[in-house]
C-alpha cells in the first residue's frame, strides 16, 4: 500500500476549504481566530479516522465537491447531512470509510444543516501560518492551498490506514435544524441598550440573512429605537459576540470577523451553541435565550 496519497479536486464545492482549529492567541495583532466553525463535527470526523483533533479537515459549504483518490484512503464526514457517493454508491455520514485507488467521492443533495466536514485519515502536507492552515481573509497567500479551486492536489501521508474509531455515543453532533434557540450573556454594551430593544431581541425569532459568511451572520429584523444610539470606540470582540448596527440590525460575528468593533455588543453567544449556529443557512430561524 502507497503511504502518499493525492487528493485531485475534479468539482471544488461552492465554498471548500482546509480548516482546522484556528490561531488562537493572535487577537491582539488583530489576527483572527479562523478554524472550522463548527468545531465538534470537525473534531467528531478526525476521531473517526483515528487523526489528531487537530488535524486539518475540509469545511464544505452548501454545495460539495468532487474528489478523487489515487491511492487507498480512510475517510468520514460529518456535519451538514448531505447525500454522499463513493464512485455512485451512497455512504452514510458520521462513519469511517474504506476508499480504494482511483476512488471519486461526489457531493449530492444538502438534505440538512450548512456545513459538512471531510477527514482523511493521515499527515496531511498542507502549507501553515501561525501554527495553522485555516485560510487567512486578509492574507490569502498565507495559506494558499487552503482554498479549494478546480484541480487543487492535497499530499497525505496516509500509512495510518489500518486504525479507525466508534465516536462516543455520549458526544452528540450538532442540531442540524432550520430553527434553533441558543443561549446567551449579556454583552459589554448591554446595560447602554436601551429596554425597548433588548425586548424585542428576545422576544422574537430572527431570520438569517443572505449577506452572511463566515465573518458573520447579519439578522433581517430590524429593532426599533437602535437609530438613536452612538457608535462606540472599537471595543474587543470574540466569535459569537452580537452587535447591533445604528440601522437596529444585530449581526452574529464568527471565526473569520475582525477582533474588533464599533457598534455595541448586546449579548455573547455560549461557546457550546456555536456549533449549531455554524450549521445554520440564509433562511433559516435562531432565538436567542438569556442566561
Amino acid at each position: 500500500m502507497d503511504p502518499k496519497l493525492t487528493l485531485t479536486f475534479l468539482k471544488p464545492g461552492l465554498q471548500t476549504t482546509i480548516q482546522d482549529k484556528g490561531r488562537l492567541g493572535y487577537q491582539y495583532l488583530g489576527i483572527p481566530i479562523g478554524g472550522a466553525l463548527d468545531q465538534k463535527s470537525a473534531k467528531m470526523a478526525n476521531f473517526l479516522v483515528s487523526n489528531d483533533k487537530n488535524e486539518p479537515v475540509f469545511e464544505i459549504t452548501l454545495t460539495g465537491p468532487e474528489i478523487l483518490f489515487d491511492s487507498d484512503a480512510l475517510i468520514a464526514i460529518t456535519g451538514a447531512n448531505f447525500e454522499v457517493y463513493s464512485d455512485g454508491v451512497l455512504i452514510d455520514n458520521n462513519k469511517a470509510h474504506y476508499l480504494t485507488s482511483g476512488s471519486i467521492i461526489s457531493f449530492g443533495k444538502l438534505k440538512a444543516g450548512s456545513r459538512a466536514y471531510l477527514a482523511v485519515a493521515g499527515k496531511w502536507n498542507v502549507q501553515k501560518w501561525k501554527n495553522s492552515a485555516s485560510p487567512l481573509l486578509q492574507s490569502p497567500e498565507a495559506t494558499a492551498d487552503s482554498f479549494i479551486k478546480k484541480g487543487s492536489k492535497i499530499s497525505i501521508d496516509s500509512h495510518y490506514l489500518n486504525k479507525t474509531e466508534s465516536w462516543d455515543k455520549n458526544k452528540t453532533p450538532p442540531v442540524l435544524s432550520t430553527k434553533i434557540r441558543v443561549r446567551v450573556k449579556p454583552g459589554p454594551d448591554f446595560e447602554n441598550i436601551s429596554r425597548m430593544t433588548i425586548a424585542e431581541f428576545f422576544s422574537q425569532g430572527h431570520i438569517i440573512s443572505s449577506d452572511s459568511n463566515r465573518m458573520g451572520y447579519r439578522l433581517e429584523s430590524k429593532l426599533a429605537k437602535a437609530e438613536e444610539r452612538d457608535e462606540l470606540i472599537s471595543s474587543g470582540i470574540i466569535p459569537g459576540t452580537i452587535q447591533l448596527t445604528q440601522s437596529g440590525q444585530a449581526i452574529i460575528l464568527l471565526n473569520d470577523a475582525q477582533t474588533t468593533g464599533g457598534y455595541p455588543r448586546i449579548a455573547n453567544i455560549e461557546e457550546d451553541d456555536l456549533d449549531s449556529v455554524a450549521q445554520l443557512k440564509p433562511g433559516d430561524e435562531i432565538w436567542f435565550s438569556l442566561v
